[in-house]
């Protein structure tokens, strides 16, 4: 056996059953990583367990201290005196006064909060600080509260003007001559009405307070605390530099907003927590030599475990390889050709068999599918040259019938044809096939549905292709020669093809020829199908279009042009330049409604009435322009938009959302000349219908029109005037109103829903129930069980 030949054997079957014995050698070593990674996660878990305890634990105290702070400063910023203080514009002696009252009232806050150990308010237009029982200036209040040496008076102006708002940082902290350290809590106060810092509110707690906290875990295990604030500034560590605080502090800020419970940074664990109350967040830090100090004992029992597994199992994995190897050996060598030496080149026991035995049967039906395949494009081509009306063909279409299985069950023809309307968007949702790929599978899906459609209708149907439509060219059987009949089997076969196919997102057109005698007439039959279609322009799109129901319509009525007379033109720029969308959308519907009444509108007509449209449109346009052109250049190719449209519906929209545009233009136009006068009239009167409502809303008669007549104006125009004003129609403001008061009274006396809804307007307590589930999304039965 020389070199080669062992080259060759490296790809046989026992190599590869070698390597499925080894495989299975996996599965105890598998096993064993299993229980010693399980065993470790079970010590891993109870230790993250005990210290998210206690971090929990550290968590909670110190959000206790933090909500206390928080708390104060929501009091501090809603405090009456402070608010009229920082936003009125009283004289410089009165605001005097009223800083005087405020700092004696901060007394009665520094007695309720004895936690906190210092607060004050920064007064910008006067350049000075409130304190408990204090005005002093900005350089005065500095030297007391915070001149430690650590912080310059630049340094903390520009902390406490310049911080982020609701911001946790640190600040030194003089108290009674010795210098500490502080957590402070800075919220600025809304600007007033210039835009300019009215103050800003500093609520500061004494480091000592927080660090008592984290005693209780600093000693477990090597433990260390770290409280940072949003911008992953530490304000709190007792991480020693030499443990790696700031490797940590890195692991820490790198985790943003997305910072898992716990994580691995060198040879720590951190566990990770966010407070409940605020935006600190707190990480302890762990050595990893906790955890791997009582896996080392399943660990060696996990080594001894696989070498004896590796041991015996190599020995088993030898013998039965060989002793299955033999029979497969035997029937290679009566399977192959010794003359043939490239049967070797690729050496496999088991591909080599199933080569040789499918070798002649892939022959076989790669040569089967090549004849159906060009049966195919040979069957499309007879019928598409058929249906253009080619009759020279070379070989009789009887004969050329029978060649391609297509039964001839009579001498009537019609043909249907199908467009699929939405076929780009179609292929979008077949990724990774190419066009012509999609487009042949899009046709073998409707050629499929559509013939067995005609056959379950006891007729022939065949599709082909024909210039960019699916053709089904209908052999109708001799039991359809009446008119009713064979028309309506032909309408049953589109409705149901176009209902199948919307299945797989088909939007389909479909049109319908008259019935025609002998394959002569076939072509005939093409040309009607294809003069029907034409007429979804007219009709719109995924409709069905009977040759006939067109050419009867066009007998009845002979049509030289539509009605668009010049008044109704101009009636239209009258309304465009007024800027009434709704009547001058109306308007536009009715006259488009009365050209299309009959639904059989010749479709040059049609083009010449929506092209006139258009042109009204462009004169509107050029009436409302400021001399340059402003809303035509807003809309630079609207023109190419609605000269795209396949349809008069698509025109239809096309022109209502620039029409659209167009009012909205005119309105702004006309909505800068109103007057102030008519602003204020009209703010009045929402005033007075709101007050109107308020006082009689316990009647039931009340409603849009009475409320208008007590106003001495229409209803519905007074609803709009109120809307304008409010946002909101005068029955939506009543019904919200008996709603409230409705709401009052069940959770103030003991009513029944029907009392209830007399009282507040309602004499039908069905219509009490309906309207609030409407705006409050429960009914009042279960608002009462719940209040």
């Amino acid at each position: 056996m020389n070199i080669r030949s062992i080259w060759q054997k490296r790809k046989s079957i026992i190599v590869t059953w070698l390597m499925s014995y080894c495989a299975v050698l996996f599965v105890p070593i598998l096993i064993s990583l299993i229980v010693y990674s399980q065993s470790s996660a079970a010590l891993r878990s109870e230790i993250h367990r005990a210290n998210d305890a206690l971090l929990k634990q550290v968590g909670y105290t110190i959000d206790n201290q933090v909500d206390e702070m928080k708390r104060l400063t929501m009091e501090l910023t809603w405090n009456a005196r402070l608010q009229t203080l920082m936003y009125s514009s009283r004289s410089e002696a009165d605001a005097q006064f009223d800083a005087y009252q405020l700092v004696k009232e901060f007394q009665t806050y520094q007695t309720s909060y004895a936690s906190i150990d210092e607060f004050y308010v920064t007064w910008e237009r006067e350049h000075a600080v409130l304190r408990s029982g204090n005005v002093r200036d900005m350089k005065t209040a500095f030297a007391t509260l915070h001149d430690t040496g650590q912080l310059s008076y630049d340094d903390w102006l520009a902390k406490v003007e310049n911080s982020e708002h609701n911001q946790f940082t640190l600040l030194p902290l003089t108290d009674a001559g010795d210098s500490q350290t502080s957590i402070a809590y800075i919220t600025h106060l809304p600007k007033d009405l210039n835009g300019r810092q009215a103050g800003t509110v500093v609520v500061m707690t004494d480091l000592a307070r927080f660090q008592d906290a984290i005693k209780s875990i600093s000693g477990f295990s090597g433990g260390y605390v770290l409280i940072l604030n949003r911008n992953n500034e530490v304000l709190l560590s007792n991480l020693p530099k030499k443990q790696g605080e700031e490797a940590v502090l890195e692991k820490v800020r790198s985790g943003g907003e997305q910072m898992p419970a716990s994580m691995k940074s060198g040879d720590s664990e951190i566990f990770y927590l966010q407070s409940f109350v605020s935006d600190l967040k707190y990480a302890l830090v762990i050595p990893s030599s906790i955890y791997w100090q009582k896996a080392e004992y399943v660990r060696k029992l996990t080594l001894v475990s696989i070498l004896i597994s590796l041991m015996g199992a190599g020995v088993l994995t030898w013998f039965f390889m060989r002793r299955n190897y033999s029979p497969i050996q035997q029937l290679v060598q009566s399977l192959s050709d010794k003359n043939n030496e490239e049967e070797f080149a690729e050496w496999n026991e088991l591909n080599f068999i199933q080569r040789a035995v499918s070798r002649t049967r892939s022959e076989k039906d790669k040569i089967a599918m090549q004849l159906q395949m060009h049966q195919t494009v040979l069957r499309s081509n007879m019928l598409s040259r058929l249906l253009k009306g080619r009759m020279d063909s070379p070989i009789p279409y009887e004969e050329a019938f029978k060649t391609y299985r297509m039964e001839q069950i009579s001498d009537q023809y019609a043909v249907i044809l199908f467009v699929v309307e939405n076929d780009e968007s179609l292929y979008e949702k077949l990724p990774g096939i190419d066009e012509n790929e999609r487009r042949k599978f899009l046709q073998f899906i409707i050629s499929n549905v559509v013939e067995e459609l005609a056959g379950r209708y006891h007729h022939a149907g065949y599709v082909a292709e024909v210039d960019d439509m699916m053709v089904c060219l209908v052999n109708l059987n001799d039991a359809a020669e009446g008119d009713t009949l064979y028309k309506q089997d032909l309408f049953e076969i589109a409705t149901e093809a176009q209902r199948f196919l919307k299945r797989y997102d088909m939007d389909l057109t479909v049109a319908i020829s008259g019935r025609h005698n002998t394959l002569a007439g076939i072509a005939a039959a093409y040309s009607e199908a294809v003069d029907a279609m034409e007429y979804k322009m007219v009709l719109g799109k995924k409709g069905i279009i009977a040759y006939e129901d067109i050419l009867s319509n066009r007998a009845d009525e002979v049509q030289f042009g539509y009605y668009y007379p010049l008044q109704a033109e101009q009636q239209l720029i009258n309304l465009i330049k007024i800027g009434d969308f709704e009547q001058a959308s109306s308007f536009m519907n009715d006259i488009t409604d009365r050209n299309f009444r009959q639904p059989m509108m010749n479709v040059t007509l049609a083009k010449c009435f929506m092209f006139n449209l258009v042109g009204t449109m462009v004169k509107a346009m050029n009436e409302l322009g400021d001399g340059k052109g402003s809303v035509l250049n807003d809309n630079p190719n609207w023109m190419n938009s609605i000269l795209a449209c396949d349809t008069v519906q698509e025109m239809q929209q096309e022109l209502h959302a620039l029409l659209h545009d167009v009012c909205a233009f005119a309105t702004v136009r006309l909505e800068s000349n109103v007057t102030q006068e008519r602003a204020d009239s009209i703010r009045d009167l929402s005033a007075r219908v709101a007050a109107y409502i308020e006082e009689n809303y316990s009647d039931s008669n009340m409603n849009v029109n009475t409320i208008g007549e007590h106003f001495d104006l229409k209803g519905s125009y007074l609803s709009k005037l109120f809307k304008t004003q409010t946002g909101e129609g005068l029955l939506d403001y009543l019904h919200k109103y008996r709603i409230q008061k409705a709401k009052h009274r069940m959770t103030q006396h003991q009513e029944s829903v029907s009392e209830v809804s007399r009282t507040v307007g309602y004499n039908d307590a069905a219509t009490f129930i309906r309207v609030f589930k409407k705006y409050e999304g429960i009914t009042p039965g279960k608002y009462k069980e719940m209040n």
